[in-house]
Order: structure tokens, then C-alpha cells, then sequence
């Protein structure tokens, strides 16, 4: 897509989740976000277990935007810095509780993060705003994927929630 000033228009998709003051974190999250681009629609919220940890529960959204800025300057210059904003601490434990995750899911309908297939935490709430997106290799729809994770997951809409 081409935007004003002949820029092009990228449409991506990120995964946000938090599990340390989720309900805050994630609203700053988008809070934030949307001052640096245009936010087109946002998922129901899910919670499931910590992946890997004994920690809180994690609370999980998709959030679909549009942005003129490039795949590295959106992840390293908007949604880091958005993440140090929320006092995000990174550490070799991939697992540790964060205040905020803030993913690149999808950039201009390439995946960027495989775990889109194999995760419900990721592919449930991404299925919402893109459900006939495609795996490029099975050719299965994200609403497929996000059936067939599902089961066994322990992850559960929160409908009383909503950002």
C-alpha cells in the first residue's frame, strides 16, 4: 500500500503480554504505542499459564496497526523503547516475568515470529484480527491454527477485559 507522500504503508501485527501488573502494563502499552503509529484494531484479551516458570498468570492481545517505519526501526526504536518505558528487564532467562512483551508477529505478511503455529498464547489472539492469513509452507489459516492449539492449552478468554 502506498500512504501520502508516496511512503509505503506497512500493516503488522504484534503480540503483547504481561504478567506483572498486566492490566496497567498492557494498556500503557498501547497507550504508548499509539503515539507512534496507527492502531487499527486490537484482540480480546487471553490468560494462561507462565510458559516455563512458576510465575503469574500472563495476560495476552494482538494489536493489528499500520506504520510507515521499517521492521528494525519499529522493533528496536518504538516497541523497546516502549518496553524500557514499562520497566522491562531482560535477562538470559527468556522466561522471567516481565512487565511487558511487546512481539512483531506479522510485518507485510511475513511472519516474524514462528511461534505463531506452535503457541495458542500467540496464535488465538492473533486469529481474531487476521483468521484467513496463511502458513506459507501448509497453507493452514491462522483460524485453523488457532482450533487446533486450543485444546490443552490452558488458555482462557477474558471477556470481562477489554483494551
Amino acid at each position: 500500500m502506498k500512504g501520502e507522500n508516496n511512503l509505503e504503508i506497512n500493516e503488522v501485527l504484534i503480540g503483547i503480554g504481561s504478567n506483572l501488573n498486566p492490566e496497567h502494563n498492557i494498556s500503557e502499552a498501547l497507550r504508548l504505542l499509539a503515539s507512534h503509529v496507527a492502531i487499527r484494531n486490537i484482540s480480546s484479551v487471553y490468560q494462561s499459564p507462565a510458559v516455563g516458570s512458576n510465575g503469574p498468570d500472563y495476560l495476552n492481545s494482538a494489536v493489528l496497526i499500520n506504520t510507515h517505519t521499517t521492521f528494525e526501526i519499529l522493533r528496536k526504536d518504538i516497541l523497546a523503547t516502549i518496553e524500557i518505558q514499562l520497566k522491562r528487564v531482560r535477562s538470559s532467562d527468556k522466561y522471567m516475568d516481565r512487565t511487558i512483551d511487546l512481539d512483531v508477529i506479522i510485518y507485510n505478511q511475513t511472519v516474524a515470529d514462528p511461534d505463531l503455529w506452535t503457541q495458542a498464547h500467540v496464535a488465538v489472539p492473533a486469529s481474531e484480527l487476521l483468521p484467513d492469513f496463511e502458513n506459507p509452507i501448509s497453507a493452514e489459516k491462522l483460524s485453523q491454527a488457532a482450533k487446533r492449539l486450543l485444546p490443552g492449552s490452558n488458555l482462557r478468554l477474558r471477556s470481562d477485559l477489554s483494551f
